[in-house]
């Protein structure tokens, strides 16, 4: 599209030659005046006979035409190259731009390819790309890291509130759903244990403990196993997540009114296939799945220490129950000795009494492992569950059995120390301890070996009961396995609410520089620099208050070496819910914060460049400007060359045709059109299989290759062949095909000589 300047300099030349030829006419009208002293009639005359004259005074208009004529093929010229540089400056502004948002981080940013060959616009949406790929893979591993480290933190957390209270049930339900309420950031929770109803006799949920809004709720609410959604997930043993929860199932109150949460949460407290209890937690938010997953662990946790706890208990009760027994029994005897006289009613209450020993001693086995040994360690008895427990079918297998048969090689030295203890009618023994089953496996139980004396006072026999611990113990080793790779992949420090340090792993030690007796007499603000010390201060007071840090902080090892560590610190809460101490979790990333500040460099560089990229947009401004001028030039000689070789083309004897890569005609000489019998205007444009309308079968190879886009052309041979023009006549032909390639432009010209000979 010409532009307004176009259109002036068309009509400024155009008007140019019209004042010329004007001039021109005035000219030789004023030398006929003056030189050959002509009268007007004398001139009209000489103008009107003379076909010069004619011609001269029709100069103006001629030369305003063909003035007209190159004005427009200049402006056209014009207005075409300027159309290309603008597309080409607006092309690499279009670039910059982009560029400019990839700088600032927008990995995000769009950008259209300007054609096939926009190399530079393909080299920065592959940057754009790349850029988004390591974007997206550095969130989520920051996010996987941020997931495992909380995961880890909480674990250790409740594992270390797991390790007291657990002589009351209530303060410790209390503790631990107060926690998991705050450290997974919903609304409320409420713990449910099992616990027998002495009413009804039977097995009932009872909420232990209720925790919202940051506040202790006092509970009173008791559930059957099955009733409603708690019940059922019990029954089910499987964990319950709701996302869409009933109206009328549990209402959050806050100073704001009532509502209904968005999501509940049931997890069993669940240790191998036995449910112990249930925690519920309501949230107006969505719960994500590696928060459920944890709460799940934390949950087989507590169903862990549950059930420890209420196996220490029953078997503190039947102990106590036993001892309380054998004194009544005693006493009883006593009075039995010293008073004949009641005889008679001791001997009726003996009885209750023995009977109420047997339904103590069936009782004991049928709920504990029992077995009975001479002073020597001989199995003198075993019950059903001893059997079972360590692999015997029956009693014959182990009976006046040495008790050595069930304990390990490896604890006989101690063993039989305590044994000794035993059979000279030493002290009873409470523990942890590990049995050899009949197939090799260890069976860890809770025992008991007590004494069981003659009148004389020595030893009849020695008393045996167990409680199968196994599955807890190897829970317990899991949990120590744990924090033990927790200790040796990260540096961990345990710290006084002062700062001063209680303790440290070796991994810290060992980056840090110093020996485990040196880093006691140190505090948290020793590692780390004056600049950040305040920074540190104020952090340390928020982790205080109970609040949870996590980032990036510069320290400082003995030998003044500066190391980055990502740092965790996290309050551990004592019984009366304060501060008693706080965990420091570290990892070393110096190497990446290195990484971190040489990447900044090299985007200062990159800031540089663009400055440079910059001058060097205006210097190729200033060029492109010189290379219009130019292109302008080549292009006036480029397209007289053009015209000079259509016109040349077109008047060959031999007929031309030019097709390109697709086989569409480009080219048809007036010499073609006489040998085909067709015009040019019905070929143009079109595929040259229509000069050839027969099936290509019946061709020869030269002239099916020289059709068909899909084959290989015969190229710089001469083939002569035969055709058939419009009118049906078949026309021997010499063919020769040439081809020629511009950028990815292909075309094959084709130069055919008519040898057909006409017979008279």
């Amino acid at each position: 599209m010409k532009s307004p300047r176009d259109n002036n300099i068309v009509l400024k030349y155009t008007l140019s030659g019209f004042i010329i030829g004007l001039a021109t006419v005035l000219f030789v009208l004023f030398i006929d005046f003056i030189f050959k002293d002509l009268t007007v009639d004398q001139i009209i005359r000489e103008h009107t006979r003379n076909p010069v004259y004619i011609i001269l005074d029709l100069s103006p208009f001629v030369l305003a035409f063909y003035a007209y004529l190159l004005s427009k093929k200049y402006a056209d010229t014009t207005a075409i190259l300027n159309d290309s540089i603008k597309r080409e400056f607006n092309r690499m502004e279009r670039v910059y731009r982009f560029v400019e948002k990839l700088r600032h981080g927008k990995v995000d940013a769009s950008y259209k390819l300007q054609g096939d060959d926009d190399v530079l616009g393909q080299a920065v949406l592959s940057l754009r790309d790349e850029l988004k790929k390591n974007k997206e893979e550095e969130e989520k591993r920051r996010e996987e890291d941020e997931q495992r480290n909380w995961i880890s933190d909480g674990l250790a957390k409740f594992g270390n509130i797991l390790r007291y209270d657990t002589d009351n049930l209530e303060a410790l339900s209390y503790k631990l759903i107060s926690n998991l309420v705050k450290y997974i950031d919903v609304t409320q929770g409420a713990f449910f244990i099992i616990n027998e109803d002495e009413e009804e006799g039977k097995n009932v949920l009872e909420m232990t403990a209720c925790y919202a809004y940051n506040r202790r709720k006092y509970p009173d609410r008791k559930l059957e196993i099955g009733e409603g959604l708690i019940g059922a997930a019990v029954m089910e043993k499987e964990t319950t997540y709701l996302t869409e929860v009933p109206q009328d199932f549990v209402n959050i109150t806050s100073g704001l009114g009532e509502s209904t949460p968005n999501c509940l949460l049931i997890v069993p407290l669940k240790i191998n296939e036995q449910v112990h209890g249930a925690v519920e937690l309501a949230s107006f938010k969505e719960i994500e799945q590696y928060v459920i997953e944890f709460v799940e662990k934390v949950a087989e946790s507590i169903a862990s220490t549950i059930s420890n706890v209420k196996t220490n208990t029953q078997t503190s009760k039947l102990l106590e129950e036993s001892r309380r027994q054998a004194e009544e029994l005693a006493s009883k005897e006593e009075q039995m000795r010293q008073n004949m006289e009641e005889l008679k009613a001791t001997q009726e209450e003996a009885d209750r009494q023995s009977q109420r020993f047997v339904i103590f001693s069936n009782a004991v086995s049928h709920t504990m492992i029992h077995a009975e040994y001479d002073p020597e360690g001989k199995l003198l008895y075993a019950n059903t569950k001893f059997l079972k427990k360590l692999g015997y079918d029956s009693t014959s297998e182990v009976e006046d059995q040495p008790i050595s048969m069930f304990i390990d090689e490896k604890d006989h030295a101690w063993f039989d120390d305590l044994w000794e203890r035993l059979a000279n009618g030493g002290k009873h023994f409470e523990g942890y301890m590990k049995h050899v089953t009949k197939q090799g496996r260890d069976l860890w139980t809770m025992s008991t070996y007590t004494c069981m004396r003659r009148d004389d006072g020595s030893v009849e026999k020695i008393l045996y009961l167990g409680l199968d611990t196994t599955e807890q113990k190897k829970q317990s080793l899991d949990y120590e396995g744990q924090i033990e790779a927790l200790n040796r992949a990260s540096h961990k420090l345990e710290l006084l609410p002062s700062g001063d340090v209680l303790d440290a792993n070796q991994n810290f030690l060992n980056l840090m520089e110093y020996s485990e007796g040196e880093v006691k007499n140190r505090t948290i603000f020793d590692f780390i620099q004056k600049a950040d010390l305040n920074e540190l201060k104020n952090i340390w007071e928020k982790v205080k208050n109970n609040e949870t840090y996590q980032g990036q902080m510069k320290h400082l090892t003995r030998g003044g070496r500066e190391v980055w560590m990502q740092m965790t610190l996290t309050a551990v809460n004592d019984v009366y819910g304060e501060v008693s101490k706080v965990i420091y979790i570290g990892h070393d990333i110096t190497k990446q914060k290195q990484m971190e500040i040489e990447a900044n460099k090299q985007a200062e560089l990159l800031k540089e460049k663009e400055e440079k990229l910059e001058k060097s947009q205006q210097d190729l401004s200033e060029k492109l400007e010189k290379a219009r001028q130019d292109v302008k030039e080549q292009f006036q000689e480029i397209e007289r060359e053009k015209v000079r070789n259509e016109r040349t083309l077109e008047g060959a004897s031999d007929a031309i045709i030019t097709i390109d890569q697709e086989g569409t005609v480009k080219f048809f000489n007036k010499a073609a059109e006489e040998l085909w019998g067709v015009e040019k205007d019905m070929i143009l444009g079109r595929n040259v299989k229509k000069l050839f309308p027969k099936n290509l079968d019946e061709y020869e190879d030269f002239i099916v290759r020289f059709v068909d886009p899909n084959k290989e052309k015969t190229v710089g041979e001469r083939k002569e062949v035969t055709i058939t023009n419009a009118s049906g006549e078949d026309l021997s032909v010499i063919f020769l095909l040439s081809m020629a390639k511009v950028n990815k432009e292909t075309t094959y010209t084709a130069f055919i000589q008519n040898i057909s000979v006409d017979l008279f």
